[in-house]
């Protein structure tokens, strides 16, 4: 359930970009014949007046198709009313409607989080680490050893796991250079103290590996709205913080890309991320959302080829010369950039894929 809630996620992410297209074109009168989210195979469509609206079975992406697009389109090709004749302001208001759609969505998910839950303001720490899930397969270290979901690690090898934000760094320090060899631990479960010993497994990288997931063993205070207006003043400087954070994240991967390229995750790594999130603490998918959309803002705006932001340069180009650049060239740098995010994109899956605790486990077999 926490997979499929954070594949929602993504999925609503996608369709609030991908409307923002189509409003911004509608609400200027401009022609839209197909309205996608996902690819691959139609789950699910509905024909209107004049658009297609479907559901596909990837929920890796959308898309907004324009007549200009479709060479079986019976709209003239001097229509005033399609995309490509329109002005540039035009054309620009409509590309970029999905990042901004993007923006003002994650605004209103933390305005909605502050006046429910409440955003996360003071953290408490209690002595030890929390084990929320062990992996699901019986060969793991930690299976064997009789570790449960829901135990608390409270020393490994006598040094006692304390009430801090350290604690669980120790642990996993502990652990992955401990790779065959035995750990003492003493746990927590509910009301009794056990001791266990645990034999870590050794991964193809040499690092030890029990097979669970740790959290922190710590409490949150969360600040609720007392009022629309807080939640809408709060929200905002949530947002801002959010911002900030994501431009020193792009920042950083601008200046160190070697440090921190392996720090890029891909869809499978998102969800996994949002997976775990849902597990631990369901209403931090509020924050969750709104960091993936504001992300996924920055990203499309960026002035890459296949994304809203090397369409916008287009125009900035065509504004500048007086005209667009020849349709042969435009299609050469889209498709090129296209196929160059497709495999990046692949990529990251693999990865992402691969590094997910079951599928390592099996490719220790």
């Amino acid at each position: 359930m926490s997979v499929l809630a954070a594949i929602a996620v993504i999925g609503v992410l996608i369709g609030v970009h991908e409307l923002g297209h189509f409003m911004a074109a509608r609400l200027q009168n401009i022609h839209v014949n197909r309205f996608s989210i996902g690819f691959g195979p139609i789950l699910w469509k509905f024909q209107g007046p004049e658009t297609e609206y479907a559901l596909r079975g990837i929920p890796l992406g959308g898309y907004v198709g324009f007549p200009d697009e479709d060479p079986d389109s019976k709209i003239p090709r001097d229509d005033p009313d399609l995309l490509s004749n329109r002005p540039v302001m035009d054309r620009a208001i409509v590309i970029s409607a999905g990042v901004i759609a993007n923006l003002i969505f994650a605004y209103f998910l933390l305005v909605a989080q502050v006046g429910t839950i409440g955003i996360p303001e003071s953290v408490t720490y209690d002595p030890g680490v929390v084990v929320p899930s062990v992996a699901a397969d019986v060969s793991s270290a930690a299976a064997e050893a009789g570790i449960e979901a829901g135990d608390i690690i409270l020393s490994v090898n006598g040094e006692t796991l304390g009430a801090s934000e350290e604690a669980i760094q120790t642990l996993i320090t502990t652990i992955q250079t401990s790779p065959n060899q035995p750990l003492d631990m003493t746990l927590q479960r509910g009301d009794d103290t056990l001791s266990v010993e645990v034999i870590p497994d050794e991964t193809s990288d040499g690092q030890g590996r029990i097979g669970v997931q740790l959290t922190p063993n710590r409490n949150i205070v969360r600040r609720r709205a007392d009022h629309p207006i807080e939640a809408l003043t709060a929200g905002a400087e949530e947002f801002q913080r959010i911002i900030r954070l994501t431009v020193q994240g792009f920042g950083q991967l601008i200046q160190n890309f070697q440090q921190t390229a392996e720090q890029v995750s891909g869809p499978v790594g998102i969800v996994a991320m949002g997976a775990n999130i849902a597990r631990s603490d369901a209403g931090n998918l509020f924050q969750f959302a709104a960091l993936i959309s504001i992300n996924l803002a920055f990203i499309n705006i960026l002035p890459l080829p296949a994304l809203d932001g090397g369409q916008l340069a287009f125009l900035l180009i065509e504004a500048l010369l007086g005209k667009p650049l020849p349709s042969r060239v435009q299609e050469s740098v889209m498709q090129t950039g296209l196929m160059l995010l497709l495999g990046l994109g692949i990529f990251l899956i693999i990865r992402d894929t691969a590094n997910l605790p079951w599928v390592r486990s099996l490719l220790q077999l």
